[in-house]
């Protein structure tokens, strides 16, 4: 049963219904064993971390940064200013110095809490520049602290400050005197361009969320959640914190680089995720079988057909399959489908909320088939995430973004722009009154930038307004769609489509250049470097004959007509994507234009 309370007592609440039960998995940093956490000595080292922060002189509604990957010392932290009424405000583990200077002080931040030597060196290298921060704290012990910083001190000093009574009537006194409008975070958003703007969530907010999410799912107790997103992303925070109020236990990964391994260790029932993950299972899980024999790839075939046939032709439509189909189906679930979710550590699946971008239908309708509930959905930061998504016990359509949360109150705009008002939503923007007045409508609704429709009760989403594209020739491009269509295969790793007041659509391709180098072996194509290989004719002609079959389905005008392979990949160092990985077109249409002026030439 859901616990809905202010997240100042939340902890306080779970720890007296469940006890000694596991609330945390994680490992230290730099280990290799999984350890526990009990839902008492996680209450009660989130009550040592506020104790900490009140020794420290943090108080009522000041801004305590979090710069680090996901850890439980990040957890504490967050529940810590959580429980005196302060405001967390995460940074990403991968944020640039110079945004991270914006951010301490346009939110006025006396304390960032690090995780490891990046994150500690370079907010040592920005101290100077931002005169309200006063100390460091970081989190993982072996991080080299500067002997000229007498600023900055390790979490488990921090700890030490309140392990007193001092404080205890304090923190006490401040969690019952904790309001529904106190700021719980202010989450800055990447943004694909300029810097990055703060938006505030309050602690109402994320109640009206659990509240509302929890009506369209199957969450409990026994689920046992992988956070794979960073926890600064709204999607993994806001599901992560729903996910504690349900009981379910969070396995915290901290090397995003480990994730694969940490599904395997740790069978997970549950995983928010991008759609760019399942990407990659489907182009892994595709690789292997193009390499099994003649009967396997049969096999598979006729499986995913039944997959298909059994989730998607009937249960996504709320149907009962016939009975020699759900015979045939438990037949190829337990000879196939079994095997492939058990290499990939989801033996134990239950349902994976999935959003941050397009999702392609093949992808979509290949998760089901094989039988794992993607719960695709759509949200911003802006709505606390979720806006729509699918619900277990009610019909779906591949290619929709959901139902509609019960609180959120949607309407379209003449343009077909997406209309949001209701308890989910941010008042604004922090510190910026002149993108206050232009995110509202008169009438309150937030402007999405998203254009959209409802049909049968369910959400569908274009595109972006602003990346919609439009050719010469008057024909208008959504790039996202058409780049969903091709990042399906397993040599494209990125890519990024070029076609706004062009005569026809180009794009700029990252191969995965580890299958690339893999191909050019096996066919005898020789290469000194990625730039001889990605300009070998054969590779480009092999690569133009997958893209040619994958957007067959596009309208002529869609399709992409010219391609240059790129010997790099788009960096969030370079300023070429996101923190959250998305492309910035206008950097790569700067940066990258020689190439692409060269693929109109005539």
């Amino acid at each position: 049963m859901q616990t809905l309370s202010h997240l100042s007592v939340l902890l306080d609440h779970q720890a007296k219904k469940y006890s000694e039960r596991t609330a945390l998995e994680y490992k230290d940093f730099g280990g290799k064993e999984w350890k526990t956490i009990s839902w008492n000595d996680f209450a009660q080292q989130a009550r040592r971390t506020s104790k900490a922060m009140l020794a420290l002189g943090i108080g009522i509604q000041d801004k305590v940064a979090i710069f680090s990957q996901n850890t439980i010392q990040y957890v504490f932290t967050d529940f810590g200013a959580w429980g005196i009424r302060a405001c967390s405000v995460p940074f990403y583990a991968t944020t640039s110095e110079e945004t991270i200077a914006f951010m301490v002080n346009d939110a006025q931040i006396r304390f960032i809490f690090c995780g490891e030597q990046e994150q500690y060196d370079k907010a040592r290298r920005v101290q100077h520049l931002c005169q309200t921060l006063e100390r460091i704290i970081v989190f993982d012990k072996r991080v080299i602290i500067s002997t000229h910083d007498p600023s900055s001190m390790y979490f488990d000093d921090f700890l030490a400050m309140g392990d007193n009574g001092k404080y205890d009537a304090a923190l006490e006194k401040l969690k019952s005197e904790a309001q529904w409008d106190d700021l719980a975070c202010i989450l800055y958003t990447s943004g694909t361009t300029g810097n990055p703007k703060g938006v505030m969530l309050s602690q109402g907010q994320f109640h009206a969320a659990f509240k509302d999410n929890h009506k369209g799912l199957e969450l409990s107790e026994k689920d046992r959640i992988l956070n794979f997103l960073p926890f600064t992303h709204i999607f993994e925070k806001g599901w992560a914190l729903m996910c504690l109020t349900e009981g379910a236990t969070l396995i915290v990964n901290t090397n995003p680089h480990e994730v694969q391994d940490s599904m395997r260790e740790t069978h997970p029932t549950c995983m928010c995720a991008v759609p760019r993950f399942w990407e990659k299972v489907y182009a892994g899980v595709t690789e292997k079988i193009d390499k099994a024999s003649p009967m396997q790839q049969k096999l598979f075939r006729r499986a995913l057909e039944i997959g298909r046939r059994h989730n998607i032709e009937y249960l996504s439509h709320g149907k009962k399959p016939p009975l020699a189909l759900r015979l045939e189906y438990s037949m190829m679930d337990k000879l196939v489908f079994s095997l492939v979710r058990k290499q990939i550590g989801l033996e134990n699946a239950h349902f994976f909320p999935t959003a941050g971008s397009f999702v392609s239908p093949e992808v979509e309708e290949f998760v089901h088939s094989i039988g794992i509930f993607m719960m695709v959905g759509y949200g911003l930061t802006e709505s606390l995430a979720t806006v729509s998504n699918d619900h277990v016990d009610k019909p779906y359509t591949i290619g929709s973004i959901g139902r509609p949360i019960e609180s959120i109150n949607i309407k379209f705009s003449e343009e077909g722009e997406i209309l949001l008002k209701g308890p989910t939503i941010t008042k604004g923007y922090y510190n910026r009154p002149d993108l206050n007045t232009t995110a509202f409508t008169e009438d309150g609704y937030f402007r999405t930038g998203d254009v959209g429709y409802m049909k049968d009760g369910e959400m569908y989403i274009t595109e972006r307004i602003k990346d919609l594209y439009k050719t010469s020739n008057g024909k208008y491009i959504a790039p996202q769609y058409v780049e969903s269509k091709i990042l399906v295969d397993k040599y494209v790793e990125q890519i990024a489509v070029i076609a706004d007041q062009r005569k026809f659509v180009s794009a700029l391709i990252v191969p995965t250049y580890a299958l690339l180098e893999e191909y050019a072996k096996s066919n005898g194509i020789k290469y000194g470097s990625r730039e001889e290989l990605v300009t070998n004719e054969k590779v480009i002609a092999m690569i133009a004959e997958r893209i040619n079959t994958l957007q067959q389905s596009l309208a002529t005008y869609e399709q992409i007509k010219r391609f240059t392979l790129m010997p790099q990949a788009f960096s969030m160092e370079k300023g070429e994507i996101t923190n959250t990985l998305k492309i910035k077109r206008n950097v790569l249409n700067k940066r990258y234009a020689d190439i692409i002026e060269a693929m109109y030439a005539e």
